[in-house]
């Protein structure tokens, strides 16, 4: 009688061995957790950030887009990039031209509040790593 319980507990006791290591928890938590969690963080912060405009502000960045985005997509405003024979949307120009029209996007905003960080750094004397 202890024989056939034994054979079934075996039997899940190493298939789930065999999985265990093949992925460890480590693993996991360093890949997929961390990721996803950084993830969400990153859109709550955008969120955040466009949501924080003003009316007006949302009006002027949605004719931003547009304009923006129909520039950067023109023909003779595309990359060439290897393997697209019709080129790629020009992300550098689409960026540059929200900036200049007074509608910068989260990246941009980020970057500044970070080399000001960096600034303030130096300022105090402390190293800008």
């Amino acid at each position: 009688m202890q024989i056939h319980r034994a054979k079934p507990i075996l039997f899940i006791v190493t298939g789930l061995s065999m999985l265990l290591t093949g992925c460890s928890i480590s693993d996991w938590y360093n890949g997929y957790y961390v990721e996803r969690s950084s993830m969400k963080k990153y859109l709550r912060d955008v969120n955040a950030y466009y949501d924080a405009e003003s009316p007006e502000m949302k009006e002027l960045r949605k004719k931003n887009r547009a304009y923006c985005f129909d520039l950067a997509s023109k023909p003779e405003n595309r990359v060439v990039e290897k393997g697209y024979e019709n080129r790629v949307f020009n992300t550098p120009m689409y960026i540059s031209c929200l900036e200049e029209r007074g509608t910068p996007t989260y990246a941009t905003y980020e970057a500044k509040q970070e080399e000001q960080r960096r600034t303030e750094r130096r300022a105090r004397g402390r190293n800008s790593s």
